[in-house]
């Protein structure tokens, strides 16, 4: 979009997707489910069609990658396969066979002069989501987004331009063809970095935005945005071995929850060991973690225990490595443990492997975080592991939306009250 000299207006161009949106958001606040269900399935059905197009389009962003700088797991996270293409399709059936949020009944009561009173969901309205360059993270957000009723802005990494476009062409084509409002889903057609600023500044046609990707990413968001922010910093996930843990249990959770995929926010970065196996477990899931390439960084009775280990700074026991190292601690009992967890995670996901009840039950009652599992791996802190569908992401917020986000967290509600006449007295 120019100015009066034929320049482009980054701000005007970005005021105008934002106000296409809107007034998408009030179109898609009508339509009905078997119109959704009906595009999904045809957006399914098209990109399954048009797999050596995708294929193609992937094919520029990854001849381009090197001169971004993009690492081997980047890369990777950017191809596009044809059974990658197949996920995703189904990705977008599984959706297709949500049960439809909006208008739903959440509650209802019939007062006493005879209102009846319900709380019915409905949309939020306008979604910003700025993602990393995942290909696929685009179907899955415009799905769950006009799912649950919503317009969308996407604003995906510039190395995955070519692939993001073409599946968000398909989209608006399988759009246009059940009757879907037009600008439902708008990809940002520009790479410039300011643009997410522009849009930050729009609270008044933006509703919700949702940044994926790195923390210095959404710590600029969290900043800059007028709107509400749905988000995780990091993934500071923590397993705590209690001291009735099953030994074999133990082991395949805490190597499960590490080593299973490291890259991602549910793996587990921290260990807690109470130090009634110190003896025992402690050596063992150590050197079971070292097996398979894991840096060991403990405290004092950890490298005691487990020489290999290096030293654990205040640092460690805080970070989200993304890869290969994992922070250990041992500790006098289940309230150190808790009270180490609180202090230093991110509000994640926390795992207890125990077979005492009574310790299970505490744990789940004071751990501060989005997910708390008992006998499980922390991996399984996932929109599709818990039923929801695909998710758009994670929070660890404790307002509006927490853990998990799937369509229902892409929704809001409203009172509606049915009366008879009724006046107040």
């Amino acid at each position: 979009m120019g100015n009066e000299n034929g320049i482009f207006d980054l701000k005007e161009y970005c005021l105008e997707v934002a106000r296409r949106a809107k007034a998408a958001s009030v179109e898609l606040a009508r339509l009905s489910g078997a119109i959704k269900q009906q595009w999904l399935s045809r957006c399914a059905k098209l990109m399954k069609e048009r797999m050596v197009a995708l294929t193609d389009a992937n094919h520029k962003d990854l001849a381009a990658a090197p001169s971004f700088g993009l690492t081997d797991a980047q890369i990777d996270r950017l191809k596009l396969t044809p059974s990658r293409i197949e996920a995703m399709a189904r990705a977008l059936e599984e959706i297709a066979m949500l049960p439809e949020p909006i208008g739903e009944v959440i509650w209802s009561s019939v007062r006493p002069n005879g209102l009846l009173v319900q709380k019915v969901r409905v949309p939020l309205g306008v979604i910003f989501f700025i993602y990393e360059s995942r290909p696929n993270v685009t179907a899955d957000a415009a799905a769950l987004c006009v799912k649950s009723g919503n317009a969308v802005i996407l604003r995906g990494g510039k190395e995955a331009a070519h692939s993001n476009q073409a599946i968000v062409d398909i989209m608006m084509e399988a759009g246009a063809d059940v009757g879907l409002p037009t600008h439902a889903i708008q990809l940002v057609a520009t790479p410039d970095r300011e643009a997410v600023g522009h849009f930050l500044n729009l609270p008044e046609y933006i509703d919700l935005t949702i940044p994926r990707g790195g923390e210095s990413l959404i710590r600029r968001v969290t900043a800059e945005a007028k709107m509400p922010v749905m988000k995780h910093f990091a993934g500071n996930c923590h397993v705590y071995v209690d001291a009735s843990a099953d030994p074999d249990m133990a082991e395949r959770i805490v190597v499960n929850a590490k080593c299973q995929r490291m890259g991602v926010c549910n793996a587990a970065e921290s260990l807690v060991f109470h130090k009634a196996v110190v003896s025992t477990l402690l050596p063992r899931i150590l050197q079971a973690l070292a097996e398979r390439g894991i840096e060991i960084r403990g405290d004092e009775i950890t490298r005691q225990y487990f020489p290999a280990a290096k030293p654990a700074t205040e640092d460690d026991y805080y970070a989200e490595y993304l890869g290969p190292i994992i922070s250990v601690k041992v500790v006098e009992d289940l309230d150190a443990a808790i009270e180490h967890i609180n202090k230093y995670s991110s509000k994640h996901t926390e795992a207890i492997v125990t077979r005492d009840l009574i310790a299970a039950q505490e744990f789940t009652k004071r751990i501060d975080s989005s997910a708390v599992m008992v006998n499980a791996s922390t991996r399984f802190n996932d929109g599709g592991e818990f039923g929801l569908g695909a998710e758009i992401g994670i929070s660890t917020d404790k307002f509006h939306a927490r853990g998990p986000c799937g369509i229902n967290e892409l929704t809001s509600y409203k009172y509606v009250v049915i009366g008879n006449g009724q006046v107040r007295e």
